[in-house]
């Protein structure tokens, strides 16, 4: 299959193993609505790719992602961004109902729907500098694409909570001794290590591992069409209020938001 045509992605293939990369540097590979149609476009290509049978993950320039496009997204009306909302769900879904293996490869921030992109992969791995934000509450928005659903499972519901609540920065390590990370790795070695695992990964029989997370991920699909419904209803309504309106520009203006 071809996968020479996109622009917010790129695509490239190292053996048996396809590396998907964010290609919005300029932008911090924000999940704006091109990429997230592109990502979309592509998962449902690659389960019928038989050439693939492992997912890199990662983004180009300094960063994994930084999230949402908020410029694009400021604009939006409350059901312009359920609408939004139910096309990103899709995204998700297609990654776990996918039976090849995704393994994020985390450098730089993976922030507010980045950090939500990297859950819905089956493993990540991150640069021992790499930091992973729950920014959704610094403008007055609720966590989605599947956070508030993965979180809790994998962290507990306490410490969850502190993340989502607080927003701050969470190094690599810390990362690790949580369950949320698998493995923290040199900076200059993060590419390396990533895909001599995919490659590893890449040789085990297909119909197992597809199985395999079949079986892993199925209820995890029925539980999180509940979370995808809350965020939908949460999120258009965070969207209309002044506290977001006062947090994105806040953020553009570089300064500490004021909420009332």
């Amino acid at each position: 299959m071809r996968y020479d045509h996109y622009h917010s992605i790129d695509i490239r293939m190292d053996g048996a193993v396809c590396i998907v990369s964010l290609n919005k540097p300029e932008l911090r590979n924000a999940l704006a609505e091109e990429m997230r149609e592109e990502l979309k476009e592509f998962f449902q290509m690659v389960g019928d790719d038989r050439s693939v049978r492992s997912i890199v993950l990662t983004g180009k320039g300094n960063v994994f992602s930084a999230g949402g496009n908020l410029k694009a997204l400021q604009l939006l009306d409350s059901k312009e961004i359920q609408n939004r909302m139910e096309r990103s769900h899709e995204l998700i879904r297609l990654m776990l109902r996918l039976q090849k293996p995704i393994i994020a490869a985390v450098h730089g921030a993976a922030a507010g729907a980045g950090f939500s992109l990297a859950l819905a992969c089956d493993m990540i791995f991150a640069a021992k500098s790499a930091v992973f934000i729950q920014s959704f509450i610094k403008i007055g928005v609720v966590p989605d694409l599947g956070s508030l659903y993965f979180l809790p499972q994998l962290v507990g519901r306490h410490k969850a909570m502190e993340l989502m609540l607080l927003g701050e920065k969470v190094h690599s390590d810390e990362m690790q001794k949580l369950g949320v990370v698998n493995r923290v790795v040199e900076d200059g070695e993060l590419l390396g290590e990533t895909l001599r695992v995919a490659r590893q990964v890449a040789g085990n029989p297909t119909l197992a591992m597809g199985l395999i997370k079949q079986m892993a991920t199925s209820g995890t699909l029925e539980e999180l069409e509940k979370t995808f419904e809350a965020e939908k209803q949460s999120q258009s309504i965070c969207f209309e209020s002044d506290d977001f309106k006062e947090g994105v520009q806040a953020f553009f203006e570089k300064r500490k938001p004021v909420y009332h």
